[in-house]
């Protein structure tokens, strides 16, 4: 195995992904952001290769980032919708994966409700699996750019590196792909929010759990916020919306009393007012849009790294 080569076939999560791994990713999408800077934006690397979008879930940035990805790479895009397929009749997952199989197809991204519907589709398949987000298990995508993103602005090895999760970590994707990353990189974390919205077990992960944000904020280099998860939660997890905002909100009053160089980091879709209010996720802390930069690069190096058909990193 080359340096330029991956030890995982499919990116199905970032749990048991080896630190080499993790770094090649990161690195390789170091190279696609000074390329996506270039006045002409486009490179042959995935010319051949075709890929189907399979979302099950509605989709903003992750759909349009990988779309964005794989047309700057010059791959063959088809975009898979359930609402205009046979799913709406009934056929299941497999029948529909080895369909489209059948045509002759390389790469799948797919978006599902369900945890571990990407594992899955890896048994059905000999298309290389890449996971956009499996119900409350895993975004390893989001969780690569997010790595990105905090060594970028941090200037830090991962080894001296504070982070802090805070908001609904219960039903949240990408809590978990973040801390499998971090983890396996050597940084230390911590989370904070309610109790009603800790997953059962957060305590095996090894990492410091809070229930008070002000001192959960002390000596963090990163704050990544989580979303409040109101589509995919029972009600009567937080007492509302008001107090979960005065209790765990990332507010400007709040950050008075943090380091003035912490990072402010959020996946999206951001609720306004909730969990973060507008003029510090609009604020110069704020590194939210570069996130959604650095997805295109991120999701355009696993697309690379992982291709069955690799070429050398374009001119």
């Amino acid at each position: 195995m080359t340096a330029t080569q991956l030890s995982i076939e499919h990116l199905t999560g970032l749990e048991g992904v080896p630190a080499r791994d993790i770094e090649l990713i990161l690195d390789t999408a170091e190279s696609f952001r000074e390329i996506l800077e270039r006045p002409i934006k486009k490179v042959p690397t995935l010319t051949g290769v075709t890929i189907v979008n399979f979302f099950y879930e509605p989709s903003t940035r992750t759909r349009l980032s990988f779309e964005m990805a794989e047309k700057r790479l010059s791959a063959d895009v088809v975009n898979f919708g359930t609402a205009a397929s046979s799913v709406t009749k009934g056929e299941t997952l497999k029948d529909t994966i080895r369909n489209i199989e059948a045509m002759k197809i390389d790469m799948v991204v797919i978006r599902h409700s369900h945890a571990g519907a990407a594992e899955y589709l890896t048994r059905c398949t000999d298309a290389v699996i890449l996971n956009a987000g499996d119900g409350c298990h895993e975004h390893p995508t989001q969780g690569l750019l997010d790595l990105l993103t905090m060594r970028q602005h941090t200037k830090k090895p991962f080894k001296d590196l504070r982070v802090l999760m805070v908001g609904d970590m219960r039903h949240s994707r990408v809590i978990r792909s973040d801390l499998w990353g971090l983890k396996t990189l050597g940084a230390s974390v911590a989370v904070c929010g309610p109790p009603s919205l800790m997953p059962a077990g957060v305590d095996a992960f090894g990492i410091d759990v809070y229930h008070d944000l002000d001192t959960a904020l002390e000596g963090a280099d990163v704050v990544n916020v989580m979303r409040i998860q109101l589509e995919r939660q029972e009600g009567g997890l937080v007492p509302s919306l008001r107090e979960y905002n005065r209790t765990f909100g990332i507010t400007r009053q709040r950050l008075k009393r943090t380091r003035k160089d912490l990072v402010i980091m959020h996946p999206g879709p951001i609720n306004r007012g909730v969990e973060i209010d507008t003029d510090v996720a609009d604020g110069p802390r704020s590194v939210i849009l570069r996130q959604v930069t650095n997805g295109v690069a991120i999701r355009m190096a696993c697309l690379v790294l992982l291709a069955p058909q690799k070429g050398t990193l374009g001119e």
